[in-house]
């Protein structure tokens, strides 16, 4: 019985981990979207772009269907400012939406995210 060649099996086997890591997930990314963390180490890379974040709500206000919420996924909070309303403090939320970078001072950044899109992460 003939084997593969070797270049072959190697492009086989790294086909598979690629493939495998896709079915796996990203890890830290459970949600479905990126770490807040990561936005918030760079917001003028993502600013005015759409993203997608997840986690759980820490605060939150709304009134006649707006609302804002501060949205914690472990590596970082974010604010969320809606036009749906505000989830509960505690619940599990994941958030696609226009990030905005309103000001970086030294180790300190102002952001926000205008939501367009709620999904159970």
């Amino acid at each position: 019985m003939t084997s593969f060649p070797r270049a072959l099996r190697s492009r086989f086997t790294a086909l598979l981990i690629v493939f495998g890591l896709m079915l796996v997930g990203v890890p830290g990314c459970k949600h479905g979207g990126m770490e807040i963390k990561k936005l918030l180490d760079d917001p003028g890379r993502y600013n005015g772009t759409t993203v997608r974040v997840g986690g759980k709500v820490t605060q939150a206000i709304g009134a006649l269907g707006y609302g804002a919420f501060r949205l914690d996924d472990g590596t970082g909070t974010v604010l969320v400012v809606s036009k749906k309303g505000a989830p509960r403090e505690g619940a599990e939320v994941g958030v696609e939406g226009t990030f905005r970078s309103v000001f970086t001072f030294e180790n300190q950044s102002g952001s926000a995210i205008e939501e367009t899109n709620r999904y159970e992460p």
